[in-house]
């Protein structure tokens, strides 16, 4: 299983978060977020961040960093690393079955990342076999959408989707986020979209709006 930050509840463990970062980074990048939600002290949620393996990134000249899956391009239309997203998903899915291990049932779990991390969590989310409380996908987009509806899980047609963007984003343009929301509500899924005057990060603004749909989905104290 791979390596993790974990912030434990403070209270007794009833829901968990699996958070992925974005390429490049690691799992400490989001831990100082968790405070800045406004989540209940009692609310007995427990965050895990990931690190992702190391691996050569095509885009980066080929430069060993943690990453998700191996990007060759930011050109839509480029060929995906099916494999590699297949493999994170599959590490994703070793997290889960620890969480449930510990208790937790799957609607109480929460898949959640920041671009390359948010879109394996997309990926992941709405192919899981057990109905998850909601997946969040933070400067994104949806990968390998030409295969979901052949591999979507049932359990999880009706998951809540959370997604922002920065419209200002030079990185991962606002138009891919907007594409895969698209998708995804064609497809028929609810999705929460946020967009804010801001470039490939998070803002206060956000935090506080992941916070309170958190509250929403997740069973807490209060709900």
């Amino acid at each position: 299983m791979l390596e993790s930050v974990v912030v434990e509840p403070q209270g007794a463990h009833r829901a968990s978060v699996v958070w992925l970062h974005g390429l490049g980074a690691d799992g400490h990048d989001f831990q100082p977020v968790v405070p800045e939600l406004g989540l209940p002290a009692d609310a007995g949620v427990r965050f895990i961040f990931p690190h992702a393996p190391v691996r050569p990134v095509t885009l980066n000249n080929g430069m060993a960093m943690r990453a998700w899956y191996d990007i060759a391009s930011l050109d839509v239309s480029a060929r995906e690393d099916a494999e590699g997203i297949e493999a994170s998903q599959s590490e994703v899915e070793t997290l889960i079955a620890a969480e449930r291990e510990a208790g937790i049932p799957a609607r109480a779990i929460v898949l959640a990342g920041f671009s390359q991390g948010g879109a394996i969590a997309l990926h992941a989310a709405l192919r899981h076999r057990e109905r998850l409380a909601g997946v969040m996908g933070l400067s994104t987009y949806l990968p390998l959408r030409d295969r979901l509806a052949a591999e979507v899980s049932d359990a999880n047609r009706d998951l809540p989707v959370f997604m922002a963007h920065g419209s200002l984003d030079p990185m991962l343009p606002q138009q891919l986020g907007e594409m895969s929301r698209d998708h995804l509500q064609a497809a028929g899924y609810g999705v929460a979209w946020h967009s804010y005057p801001m470039q490939h990060q998070v803002c206060l603004e956000e935090i506080r709006a992941i916070g309170d749909w958190l509250r929403g989905v997740l069973p807490m104290a209060g709900n």
